[in-house]
């Protein structure tokens, strides 16, 4: 009889269990219904147009009413500060970046955008003899745009309000904050590439449908890249000599604004009378540029996305994600928005980075870690009270072990409450705000 007791499974700790039905219902179910219900757009603009706000407005209901009941609010609190420094660090790679492409796009002017031609990218060929030999239904679902930028973000947003269900580990801003860092570095690290070395787009006609930049080059391309451009006996006598040599050609004045303080930037941006007197509103018009930005920050986006799901989350749901993601690494190809290496770069890039930012937020129960670290601490008294049939001891030592898991308060509870309702607010802002401003993929 005792035996058989026991070999009794254990009941599973209700939260386990939940997070298991979750797991293979709930949020990954809530994700797919999120990107198939926008995909009707495609295939049923009414059916889109009725079951897409109904859709917002059960989750954020749900979230809503499941708020109150949050449990971890003071993790919440304490995580703030990360969050908002790290919001701040992404503003700032983002105008960084924007500058950069304006830069690019700019420097070498219309005329060498319509002439540069597109550089020989394998991955485009393959993709072409594909579309050769697949049944005509698979090339038209590779072709399909079942996801594009707005939807990993929203997804990476629903993934952070889990934390509301105890889909993944609180606290939520704890991985939002490391989703935005890793951003921000991705961004810097983007900018620093495609700055290095110019390359021509894809897209030989984008520059010149988009900006209103210069016909000719900025004078430092006049007089370093200009006159070595295609003659090898050139570029052979300025490796030998390490000095720019010949002449510059006589180019039209470049058209100078007063910025105040930021008039640095006249030589970056390359303003045209036709474009307005603010350099913010060059920027604006900035986008993804035209030129070859490697590598893709639509791919970044994507594979972070991926990434926190995997970690945090798991599950088939993950698997989905990762196969969307490639979806949209072969999609950008074979549209030409960026070529193969970008794609290829940025997948492994988000990966590495993600892993490097793993001391900012991870999906291990540090709770648990202090529990164990506890319990080893007070074994051997444990043992002894267990030997002495001391009960009361025993009850003693592990209320110690479970009050070492248990997060410290230190906030009011007004506090608390002030800030979950800022928080719900805040987040909801930037999810319409996100929606709005990347909808267009």
């Amino acid at each position: 009889m005792a035996k058989a007791r026991a070999r009794a499974p254990r009941p599973k700790p209700p939260r386990a269990r939940t997070r298991r039905l979750l797991g293979f219902g709930g949020l990954g179910i809530a994700a797919a219904a999120y990107v198939g219900v926008d995909y009707l757009r495609h295939l049923s603009p009414a059916w889109h147009d009725t079951l897409q706000p109904a859709l917002w407005a059960a989750l954020a209901l749900a979230a809503a009413a499941r708020a109150p009941f949050y449990r971890h609010w003071s993790a919440e609190l304490r995580a703030a500060l990360p969050f908002l420094g790290s919001i701040a660090f992404m503003l700032a790679a983002f105008l960084c970046e924007a500058i950069s492409v304006r830069f690019v796009s700019a420097v070498m002017g219309l005329q060498w955008h319509r002439t540069a031609a597109p550089l020989p990218d394998t991955g485009q060929w393959l993709l072409l003899s594909l579309n050769e030999k697949l049944p005509q239904s698979m090339v038209d679902l590779l072709r399909a745009h079942i996801i594009t930028l707005h939807h990993y973000l929203m997804l990476f947003i629903m993934l952070g309000f889990s934390v509301l269900f105890d889909c993944i580990k609180a606290p939520g801003l704890g991985i939002a904050t490391r989703y935005m860092f890793t951003m921000a570095i991705g961004r810097l690290l983007r900018t620093i590439t495609f700055v290095a070395t110019i390359l021509p787009s894809a897209r030989p006609w984008c520059a010149e449908a988009r900006y209103r930049i210069p016909q000719h080059p900025h004078p430092w391309a006049q007089k370093y890249y200009v006159p070595y451009a295609s003659d090898s006996n050139a570029i052979r006598r300025v490796i030998t000599h390490d000095m720019a040599y010949a002449s510059v050609p006589a180019y039209p004045d470049e058209y100078r604004l007063d910025w105040g303080g930021m008039s640095f930037l006249v030589d970056i941006l390359r303003p045209t009378p036709g474009e307005g007197p603010s350099w913010y509103h060059l920027l604006k018009k900035a986008s993804g540029g035209c030129n070859d930005l490697m590598y893709s920050g639509h791919m970044l986006v994507a594979v972070l996305t991926a990434m926190a799901w995997t970690e945090a989350y798991g599950g088939w749901i993950s698997v989905a994600i990762w196969l969307l993601v490639l979806h949209s690494a072969q999609r950008e190809v074979r549209e030409r928005h960026h070529y193969s290496v970008d794609c290829v770069v940025a997948i492994y890039v988000g990966i590495l980075l993600w892993r490097m930012t793993g001391f900012i937020w991870s999906a291990r129960d540090a709770t648990r870690a202090r529990r164990l670290a506890k319990l080893e601490e007070v074994q051997s008294r444990l043992v002894h009270a267990a030997k002495d049939s001391d009960i009361d001891e025993i009850r003693g030592l592990l209320k110690e072990v479970e009050l070492a898991g248990q997060e410290k308060q230190g906030f009011s509870q007004r506090a608390i409450l002030s800030f979950a309702a800022g928080t719900i607010i805040f987040t909801l802002s930037c999810v319409l705000i996100a929606f709005t401003m990347t909808s267009d993929g």
